[in-house]
């Protein structure tokens, strides 16, 4: 498996007790989704390495404290603080309706109700206030807003994206 093949699943905040538990930040919308892993990937030295889990429990505010197999004391877990977790795309929770994963959607084609055509999704910007589609057309660059009065329809298997964009925000870049 190469990288692109993962998914962002959180980060090892600090160690948590002293038998090697460690806290993780999850960054996922349901962390029930989560809690019966067998395994995660540890970013370590830029190599995805699995780690089997002992146990998982899953506290507040989307944090979980994880105990991986083979890390026994607060001096094992201590290396791991800062580490990021990954998962296999291929275990990503099922979405419903118009719900979407960033990934799935680059390289989709955009229509706008009112403007029509706008261009593919080259990428998504995610901003600490907002996630921006990034749609390139003819070189020209337009950002939209990920939000739900905007997403109307989602096509995975035409490969387009329905939209309504904020009045004269298609006029401003186009």
């Amino acid at each position: 498996m190469n990288k692109d093949d993962f998914y962002y699943l959180g980060k090892i905040l600090k160690t948590y007790g002293n038998k090697g538990h460690v806290l993780v930040s999850l960054d996922v919308d349901n962390p029930e989704d989560y809690k019966y892993l067998e395994s995660v990937y540890l970013d370590l030295h830029g190599e995805r390495i699995p780690f089997f889990i002992e146990s998982l429990e899953l506290k507040h505010n989307k944090k979980a404290v994880f105990h991986f197999q083979d890390v026994e004391t607060i001096e094992d877990a201590d290396i791991y603080i800062g580490l990021e977790l990954f998962l296999p795309l291929s275990q990503l929770p099922p979405l419903q309706d118009e719900q979407f994963y960033f990934h799935e959607i680059k390289g989709f084609k955009v229509i706008d109700e009112k403007h029509g055509p706008l261009g593919f999704v080259d990428d998504i910007l995610e901003l600490p206030r907002q996630s921006l589609l990034q749609v390139v057309q003819d070189k020209k660059e337009l950002l939209i807003p990920i939000v739900d009065e905007v997403i109307l329809h989602v096509d995975r298997k035409n490969k387009t994206l329905y939209v309504r964009t904020p009045e004269g925000l298609v006029e401003i870049y186009l």
